[in-house]
């Protein structure tokens, strides 16, 4: 059988740290400090003024695994306080990418880009094997809704799974799941793109664990709170993302989602 404990799994990465705390001074807001990096033309601003939903609720029948068969799985998500298909109150005004569809609920299997879905019931094709879904009710331009009942994650066993597509899950570990940015951004879209991630089992801060967030093997930035950034300067073309999840000693943490790369694309 093939084990995935996601608090034994290791990582390396190899952390080169030098502090630079970069400001723009034609902005209220002070931005996410760089780190190792001079001069930066990216930065990274705090996401502020969304509506908090706090008491929006996303649930889902069963515990902490669900066996399906396989072929086309069916979801059946209940979503209290909460209003998908909507458009989030100030979409339009933050200069990020918004779904005309609404708000919607993002759907993460492994780790994996999520799809976005706009009711609470629906189907998706699952590969046989186990698998690891996290889901999240999402504003309409894609951030996440951060409270304690706003998402669920879970183990899916989908089939008979041989040995080696079989896993054991550790729910009590720490986890990052990436979210945003994701695709292909193209005219007014490009300025203001949405960096966000959803944690489970940690929190972040200055004297704790940390996000580090890699741009284009280069700007590099330590996020201490857990809120979404807005990232500017991105150059047209491609550009890469890099998260992970660090310690206090910016080391990172083990667990098999904790460091993620994803590419997007810009164009005019």
């Amino acid at each position: 059988m093939k084990k995935i404990s996601l608090l034994t799994l290791t990582l390396s990465l190899l952390v080169l740290v030098g502090c630079n705390e970069t400001k723009n001074k034609d902005d209220k807001k002070e931005e996410v400090e760089a780190v190792g990096v001079t001069d930066s033309i990216v930065t990274l601003t705090p996401l502020e003024g969304s509506p908090e939903y706090t008491e929006a609720t996303l649930t889902h029948p069963g515990g902490d695994v669900m066996e399906v068969p396989a072929g086309s799985v069916d979801f059946n998500f209940a979503v209290e306080n909460y209003e998908l298909g909507t458009q989030t109150a100030n979409a339009g005004k933050n200069g990020l990418a918004n779904s005309g569809k609404g708000q919607h609920i993002h759907f993460i299997l492994d780790n994996g880009p999520y799809s976005a879905h706009y009711e609470s019931d629906f189907s998706k094709d699952i590969e046989v094997g186990d698998h690891v879904l996290l889901a999240f009710l999402s504003r309409s331009y894609h951030e996440a809704v951060k409270n304690p009942t706003s998402f669920i994650v879970k183990k899916i066993r989908v089939g008979d799974p041989s040995e080696d597509q079989q896993m054991d899950v550790d729910f009590s570990a720490e986890h990052m799941f990436y979210s945003r940015p994701k695709g292909t951004y193209s005219g007014k879209d490009t300025e203001k793109v949405l960096l966000d991630f959803f944690l489970v089992g940690t929190k972040i801060s200055p004297d704790s664990n940390k996000v580090k967030a890699v741009i284009n093997d280069g700007e590099e930035f330590l996020l201490t709170e857990w809120k979404p950034q807005v990232i500017e300067g991105l150059p047209m073309g491609k550009n890469k993302i890099q998260l992970t999840l660090v310690d206090k000693d910016l080391k990172p943490i083990p667990g098999p989602f904790n460091t993620v790369t994803r590419t997007i694309t810009l164009e005019k």
